[in-house]
Protein backbone atom coordinates (compact mmCIF):
# COMPACT_ATOMS: atom_id res chain seq x y z
CA UNK A 1 0.00 0.00 0.00
CA UNK A 2 1.19 3.16 -0.56
CA UNK A 3 0.33 5.30 2.60
CA UNK A 4 1.02 8.83 3.44
CA UNK A 5 0.76 10.56 7.04
CA UNK A 6 -0.23 14.41 7.35
CA UNK A 7 -1.30 16.36 9.60
CA UNK A 8 -4.52 18.48 9.98
CA UNK A 9 -3.57 21.05 7.59
CA UNK A 10 -1.38 19.76 5.13
CA UNK A 11 -4.53 17.86 3.81
CA UNK A 12 -5.04 19.29 0.54
CA UNK A 13 -8.84 20.17 -0.28
CA UNK A 14 -8.58 18.14 -3.71
CA UNK A 15 -7.82 15.58 -0.67
CA UNK A 16 -10.45 16.36 1.14
CA UNK A 17 -13.12 16.54 -1.60
CA UNK A 18 -11.80 12.70 -2.40
CA UNK A 19 -12.67 11.89 1.12
CA UNK A 20 -16.15 13.62 1.44
CA UNK A 21 -17.42 11.84 -2.22
CA UNK A 22 -16.13 8.25 -0.71
CA UNK A 23 -18.79 9.32 2.23
CA UNK A 24 -21.76 10.62 -0.23
CA UNK A 25 -21.37 7.49 -2.27
CA UNK A 26 -21.47 5.42 0.70
CA UNK A 27 -25.46 4.04 0.34
CA UNK A 28 -24.67 3.14 -3.40
CA UNK A 29 -21.93 1.21 -2.78
CA UNK A 30 -23.36 -0.70 -0.10
CA UNK A 31 -21.18 0.93 2.90
CA UNK A 32 -23.91 3.10 5.02
CA UNK A 33 -21.67 3.38 7.89
CA UNK A 34 -18.92 5.12 6.18
CA UNK A 35 -21.83 7.84 6.01
CA UNK A 36 -21.69 8.96 9.50
CA UNK A 37 -20.42 12.55 10.21
CA UNK A 38 -17.86 11.35 12.68
CA UNK A 39 -15.83 9.93 9.94
CA UNK A 40 -16.36 13.18 7.78
CA UNK A 41 -12.96 14.95 7.01
CA UNK A 42 -14.49 17.97 8.85
CA UNK A 43 -14.54 16.08 12.52
CA UNK A 44 -11.07 14.92 11.78
CA UNK A 45 -10.21 18.78 11.39
CA UNK A 46 -11.89 19.89 14.10
CA UNK A 47 -10.87 17.34 16.84
CA UNK A 48 -7.01 18.40 14.69
CA UNK A 49 -7.84 22.16 16.33
CA UNK A 50 -8.70 20.68 20.04
CA UNK A 51 -6.30 18.20 20.68
CA UNK A 52 -2.57 16.88 19.91
CA UNK A 53 -1.62 14.30 17.76
CA UNK A 54 -4.18 14.51 15.57
CA UNK A 55 -3.17 12.57 11.77
CA UNK A 56 -4.75 11.32 8.95
CA UNK A 57 -3.53 8.01 6.73
CA UNK A 58 -4.08 8.29 2.74
CA UNK A 59 -4.10 5.26 1.17
CA UNK A 60 -3.21 6.14 -2.29
CA UNK A 61 -3.90 4.22 -5.83
CA UNK A 62 -2.89 5.13 -9.35
CA UNK A 63 -5.83 6.99 -9.85
CA UNK A 64 -6.49 9.38 -6.45
CA UNK A 65 -6.87 8.55 -2.93
CA UNK A 66 -8.54 5.15 -1.99
CA UNK A 67 -8.81 5.16 1.97
CA UNK A 68 -8.52 7.82 5.04
CA UNK A 69 -7.56 6.67 8.14
CA UNK A 70 -8.10 9.20 10.82
CA UNK A 71 -6.44 8.72 14.12
CA UNK A 72 -4.44 10.64 17.26
CA UNK A 73 -0.81 9.40 18.22
CA UNK A 74 1.29 9.75 21.41
CA UNK A 75 5.14 10.14 21.02
CA UNK A 76 5.50 6.72 22.15
CA UNK A 77 3.39 5.44 19.16
CA UNK A 78 0.02 4.61 20.73
CA UNK A 79 -3.00 5.64 18.44
CA UNK A 80 -6.39 6.00 19.15
CA UNK A 81 -9.64 6.87 16.92
CA UNK A 82 -9.61 10.76 16.28
CA UNK A 83 -11.72 12.06 19.37
CA UNK A 84 -12.15 8.51 21.49
CA UNK A 85 -14.57 9.05 24.29
CA UNK A 86 -16.70 11.40 22.54
CA UNK A 87 -16.84 10.01 18.87
CA UNK A 88 -19.46 7.76 17.94
CA UNK A 89 -18.33 6.03 14.96
CA UNK A 90 -14.86 4.96 13.86
CA UNK A 91 -12.81 3.26 11.24
CA UNK A 92 -11.06 3.83 7.99
CA UNK A 93 -13.34 5.55 5.07
CA UNK A 94 -12.74 3.69 1.77
CA UNK A 95 -13.35 2.29 -1.83
CA UNK A 96 -15.93 0.38 -2.68
CA UNK A 97 -14.04 -2.84 -2.37
CA UNK A 98 -11.10 -1.73 -0.93
CA UNK A 99 -9.35 -3.93 1.02
CA UNK A 100 -6.21 -3.69 3.83
CA UNK A 101 -3.82 -4.92 6.25
CA UNK A 102 -4.35 -3.72 9.53
CA UNK A 103 -0.63 -4.53 10.32
CA UNK A 104 0.98 -2.78 7.51
CA UNK A 105 -1.47 0.30 7.81
CA UNK A 106 0.02 0.62 11.65
CA UNK A 107 3.38 0.00 10.77
CA UNK A 108 3.12 2.98 7.87
CA UNK A 109 0.85 4.86 10.28
CA UNK A 110 3.65 5.01 13.18
CA UNK A 111 1.61 2.77 15.09
CA UNK A 112 2.36 0.43 17.66
CA UNK A 113 -1.13 -0.11 18.47
CA UNK A 114 -4.32 1.59 16.71
CA UNK A 115 -7.56 1.60 19.82
CA UNK A 116 -11.25 2.02 19.31
CA UNK A 117 -14.32 2.19 21.14
CA UNK A 118 -16.61 2.74 18.54
CA UNK A 119 -15.55 0.61 15.10
CA UNK A 120 -18.46 1.17 12.39
CA UNK A 121 -19.59 -1.95 10.87
CA UNK A 122 -17.90 -3.20 7.79
CA UNK A 123 -14.08 -2.77 8.70
CA UNK A 124 -13.60 -6.53 8.33
CA UNK A 125 -9.67 -6.03 9.16
CA UNK A 126 -9.74 -3.99 12.43
CA UNK A 127 -13.04 -6.09 13.91
CA UNK A 128 -10.24 -9.12 14.04
CA UNK A 129 -8.89 -7.15 17.28
CA UNK A 130 -12.88 -6.24 18.51
CA UNK A 131 -13.27 -7.40 22.52
CA UNK A 132 -16.73 -6.93 22.22
CA UNK A 133 -19.50 -5.87 19.86
CA UNK A 134 -22.58 -3.42 20.98
CA UNK A 135 -26.23 -1.96 19.75
CA UNK A 136 -26.44 1.65 18.29
CA UNK A 137 -30.16 2.00 17.91
CA UNK A 138 -31.03 4.04 14.95
CA UNK A 139 -34.41 5.91 13.86
CA UNK A 140 -34.91 5.37 10.30
CA UNK A 141 -37.32 8.05 8.60
CA UNK A 142 -36.15 7.48 4.61
CA UNK A 143 -39.74 6.52 4.17
CA UNK A 144 -40.97 9.66 5.28
CA UNK A 145 -41.99 10.52 9.40
CA UNK A 146 -45.76 9.57 8.94
CA UNK A 147 -44.46 6.08 8.43
CA UNK A 148 -42.19 5.98 11.14
CA UNK A 149 -44.64 7.32 13.28
CA UNK A 150 -46.80 4.48 12.14
CA UNK A 151 -44.40 1.86 13.08
CA UNK A 152 -43.93 3.43 16.21
CA UNK A 153 -47.45 3.36 17.00
CA UNK A 154 -47.82 -0.31 15.80
CA UNK A 155 -44.73 -1.27 17.99
CA UNK A 156 -45.32 0.62 21.22
CA UNK A 157 -48.85 2.45 21.16
CA UNK A 158 -49.15 3.17 24.64
CA UNK A 159 -45.55 5.10 24.53
CA UNK A 160 -46.57 6.90 21.46
CA UNK A 161 -50.15 7.72 22.64
CA UNK A 162 -48.66 9.22 26.19
CA UNK A 163 -45.73 11.24 24.16
CA UNK A 164 -47.93 13.08 21.79
CA UNK A 165 -50.25 14.15 24.66
CA UNK A 166 -47.48 15.35 26.53
CA UNK A 167 -46.71 17.68 23.35
CA UNK A 168 -50.29 19.07 23.27
CA UNK A 169 -50.59 19.62 26.69
CA UNK A 170 -47.13 21.03 27.25
CA UNK A 171 -48.15 23.39 24.30
CA UNK A 172 -51.08 24.30 26.48
CA UNK A 173 -49.70 24.80 29.58
CA UNK A 174 -46.83 27.14 28.65
CA UNK A 175 -48.45 29.34 25.73
CA UNK A 176 -47.33 26.97 22.62
CA UNK A 177 -44.52 25.17 21.47
CA UNK A 178 -41.86 26.05 18.62
CA UNK A 179 -39.07 24.08 17.38
CA UNK A 180 -36.07 25.35 15.76
CA UNK A 181 -34.29 22.19 13.66
CA UNK A 182 -31.15 24.11 12.76
CA UNK A 183 -30.71 27.08 15.92
CA UNK A 184 -27.92 29.02 15.22
CA UNK A 185 -28.06 31.54 18.52
CA UNK A 186 -24.61 30.67 20.60
CA UNK A 187 -26.09 31.65 23.44
CA UNK A 188 -28.90 28.58 22.91
CA UNK A 189 -25.87 26.07 22.77
CA UNK A 190 -24.25 27.51 25.75
CA UNK A 191 -27.96 26.71 27.46
CA UNK A 192 -27.80 23.28 26.81
CA UNK A 193 -23.98 22.75 27.60
CA UNK A 194 -25.62 24.14 31.20
CA UNK A 195 -28.56 21.32 31.27
CA UNK A 196 -25.97 18.75 30.25
CA UNK A 197 -23.32 19.27 32.94
CA UNK A 198 -25.61 19.65 35.48
CA UNK A 199 -26.76 16.05 34.18
CA UNK A 200 -23.68 14.94 34.37
CA UNK A 201 -23.40 16.35 38.02
CA UNK A 202 -26.58 14.98 39.24
CA UNK A 203 -26.32 11.35 37.70
CA UNK A 204 -22.71 11.57 39.28
CA UNK A 205 -21.33 11.27 35.91
CA UNK A 206 -18.13 12.56 34.09
CA UNK A 207 -19.09 16.04 33.15
CA UNK A 208 -17.50 16.11 29.95
CA UNK A 209 -17.81 20.10 29.78
CA UNK A 210 -15.55 20.15 32.06
CA UNK A 211 -12.72 19.51 29.59
CA UNK A 212 -11.98 22.45 28.15
CA UNK A 213 -11.46 20.66 24.60
CA UNK A 214 -14.75 19.17 24.26
CA UNK A 215 -16.12 22.68 25.14
CA UNK A 216 -14.13 24.00 22.37
CA UNK A 217 -14.74 21.25 20.06
CA UNK A 218 -18.63 21.68 20.17
CA UNK A 219 -18.21 25.33 19.74
CA UNK A 220 -16.12 25.25 16.67
CA UNK A 221 -18.39 22.13 15.16
CA UNK A 222 -21.81 24.30 15.64
CA UNK A 223 -20.00 27.15 13.70
CA UNK A 224 -18.84 24.14 10.73
CA UNK A 225 -21.10 24.38 8.03
CA UNK A 226 -20.06 22.91 4.28
CA UNK A 227 -22.57 21.16 1.82
CA UNK A 228 -22.33 17.63 3.24
CA UNK A 229 -21.48 18.48 6.66
CA UNK A 230 -22.93 20.53 9.82
CA UNK A 231 -22.97 20.74 13.42
CA UNK A 232 -26.78 20.77 13.87
CA UNK A 233 -28.63 22.49 17.22
CA UNK A 234 -32.00 21.74 18.16
CA UNK A 235 -33.94 23.38 20.36
CA UNK A 236 -37.63 23.50 21.53
CA UNK A 237 -39.20 26.30 23.00
CA UNK A 238 -42.33 27.06 25.20
CA UNK A 239 -43.28 30.09 24.87
CA UNK A 240 -39.85 31.86 24.22
CA UNK A 241 -38.20 30.02 27.03
CA UNK A 242 -36.16 27.20 26.08
CA UNK A 243 -37.20 23.94 27.49
CA UNK A 244 -34.87 21.25 25.65
CA UNK A 245 -32.25 20.64 23.26
CA UNK A 246 -30.12 18.75 21.13
CA UNK A 247 -26.75 19.15 19.18
CA UNK A 248 -25.36 16.49 17.11
CA UNK A 249 -23.68 16.41 13.45
CA UNK A 250 -25.21 15.98 10.49
CA UNK A 251 -23.64 14.85 7.08
CA UNK A 252 -25.32 14.54 3.66
CA UNK A 253 -27.97 11.26 5.12
CA UNK A 254 -27.16 10.91 8.40
CA UNK A 255 -27.83 12.84 11.79
CA UNK A 256 -25.53 11.72 14.76
CA UNK A 257 -27.22 12.62 18.18
CA UNK A 258 -24.85 13.34 20.58
CA UNK A 259 -25.44 15.61 22.95
CA UNK A 260 -29.84 16.03 24.40
CA UNK A 261 -30.51 17.89 27.40
CA UNK A 262 -33.73 19.50 29.08
CA UNK A 263 -34.36 21.65 31.64
CA UNK A 264 -35.66 19.96 35.04
CA UNK A 265 -38.74 22.11 35.62
CA UNK A 266 -40.35 20.50 32.27
CA UNK A 267 -39.36 16.94 33.27
CA UNK A 268 -43.36 15.76 34.16
CA UNK A 269 -43.88 16.71 30.17
CA UNK A 270 -40.51 14.63 29.25
CA UNK A 271 -39.50 17.51 26.60
CA UNK A 272 -36.09 14.76 25.32
CA UNK A 273 -38.73 12.72 23.95
CA UNK A 274 -41.47 15.35 22.61
CA UNK A 275 -37.62 16.71 21.25
CA UNK A 276 -36.54 13.53 19.54
CA UNK A 277 -40.18 13.08 17.99
CA UNK A 278 -39.46 16.86 16.47
CA UNK A 279 -36.24 16.12 15.17
CA UNK A 280 -36.72 13.09 13.22
CA UNK A 281 -40.51 15.15 11.41
CA UNK A 282 -37.64 18.02 10.58
CA UNK A 283 -34.67 15.43 9.55
CA UNK A 284 -37.45 13.49 7.51
CA UNK A 285 -37.48 16.72 5.72
CA UNK A 286 -34.43 17.71 5.33
CA UNK A 287 -33.55 14.31 3.16
CA UNK A 288 -32.38 12.67 6.44
CA UNK A 289 -32.06 8.49 6.08
CA UNK A 290 -31.84 7.70 10.02
CA UNK A 291 -30.74 9.32 13.14
CA UNK A 292 -28.09 7.36 14.97
CA UNK A 293 -28.80 7.54 18.53
CA UNK A 294 -25.45 5.83 19.59
CA UNK A 295 -23.99 3.51 21.83
CA UNK A 296 -25.29 3.02 24.73
CA UNK A 297 -28.69 1.41 26.32
CA UNK A 298 -31.06 3.95 27.29
CA UNK A 299 -35.23 3.50 27.95
CA UNK A 300 -36.02 6.69 25.48
CA UNK A 301 -33.67 4.74 22.58
CA UNK A 302 -35.65 1.61 22.94
CA UNK A 303 -38.69 3.22 22.57
CA UNK A 304 -37.78 5.46 19.43
CA UNK A 305 -35.53 2.91 17.97
CA UNK A 306 -36.40 1.41 14.61
CA UNK A 307 -33.71 -0.84 14.35
CA UNK A 308 -30.11 -1.19 15.81
CA UNK A 309 -26.99 -0.99 14.33
CA UNK A 310 -23.23 -2.52 15.96
CA UNK A 311 -20.54 -1.03 16.76
CA UNK A 312 -17.05 -2.44 18.11
CA UNK A 313 -14.95 -1.60 20.65
CA UNK A 314 -11.31 -2.91 21.00
CA UNK A 315 -7.50 -2.63 19.55
CA UNK A 316 -5.06 -3.54 16.53
CA UNK A 317 -1.41 -4.35 17.70
CA UNK A 318 1.35 -5.20 16.25
CA UNK A 319 4.40 -7.31 17.96
CA UNK A 320 6.13 -4.33 20.02
CA UNK A 321 6.04 -3.75 23.92
CA UNK A 322 4.41 -0.75 24.10
CA UNK A 323 1.06 -2.40 22.31
CA UNK A 324 1.55 -4.77 24.67
CA UNK A 325 2.06 -2.47 27.82
CA UNK A 326 -0.89 -0.71 26.56
CA UNK A 327 -2.97 -3.23 26.21
CA UNK A 328 -2.77 -4.69 29.62
CA UNK A 329 -3.63 -1.36 31.02
CA UNK A 330 -6.26 -1.15 29.45
CA UNK A 331 -8.30 -4.56 29.21
CA UNK A 332 -9.28 -4.86 32.95
CA UNK A 333 -11.07 -0.93 32.70
CA UNK A 334 -13.17 -2.30 29.52
CA UNK A 335 -13.98 -5.41 30.86
CA UNK A 336 -15.03 -4.56 34.00
CA UNK A 337 -17.33 -1.55 32.57
CA UNK A 338 -18.92 -3.21 30.17
CA UNK A 339 -19.41 -6.38 32.91
CA UNK A 340 -21.29 -3.81 35.04
CA UNK A 341 -23.24 -2.28 32.30
CA UNK A 342 -24.49 -5.98 31.25
CA UNK A 343 -25.45 -7.36 33.79
CA UNK A 344 -28.57 -5.18 35.93
CA UNK A 345 -27.72 -6.90 39.22
CA UNK A 346 -24.36 -4.96 39.01
CA UNK A 347 -24.97 -1.89 36.99
CA UNK A 348 -28.78 -0.79 38.91
CA UNK A 349 -26.87 -0.61 42.54
CA UNK A 350 -23.97 0.91 40.87
CA UNK A 351 -26.30 3.64 39.16
CA UNK A 352 -28.10 4.81 42.28
CA UNK A 353 -24.75 5.23 43.83
CA UNK A 354 -23.42 7.08 41.46
CA UNK A 355 -27.04 9.22 41.58
CA UNK A 356 -26.43 9.70 45.26
CA UNK A 357 -22.94 10.64 44.37
CA UNK A 358 -24.38 13.40 41.87
CA UNK A 359 -26.91 14.44 44.44
CA UNK A 360 -23.41 15.46 47.24
CA UNK A 361 -21.87 16.80 44.74
CA UNK A 362 -24.90 19.01 43.10
CA UNK A 363 -25.32 20.58 46.63
CA UNK A 364 -21.75 21.57 47.05
CA UNK A 365 -20.83 19.54 49.92
CA UNK A 366 -18.06 17.96 47.67
CA UNK A 367 -16.06 18.83 45.34
CA UNK A 368 -14.00 16.76 42.55
CA UNK A 369 -11.90 17.71 39.81
CA UNK A 370 -12.48 16.08 36.58
CA UNK A 371 -10.59 13.14 35.17
CA UNK A 372 -8.24 14.18 32.20
CA UNK A 373 -8.81 12.31 28.69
Amino acid sequence: MDISVYRPGELTSADRAAWTALQSKADLHDTPGLANPFLSPEFTLAVGRCRRGVRIGVVREEDGPAAFFPFQRTATGVGRAVGIGVSDCQGLVHRPGFTWDAQELLRACGLSVWEFDHLAQGQTPFEAGASGTFASPVIDVDRGYEVYLDQLRARSPKFTRTTLAKDRRLGRDHGGLRYVHDERDPAALRTLMAWKSAQYRRTGRSDRFAHAWITRLVEQLFHTRTERFAGLLSVLYAGERPIAAHFGLRSERVLACWFPAYDPDFSRYSPGLVLHLRMAEAAAADGIAHLDLGRGQKEYKDSLKTRELAVSEGWVTRRHPVAFGHRARRAPVRALRNAVLARPELFEPADRMLKRMGKIRSSGRVTTKPTKT
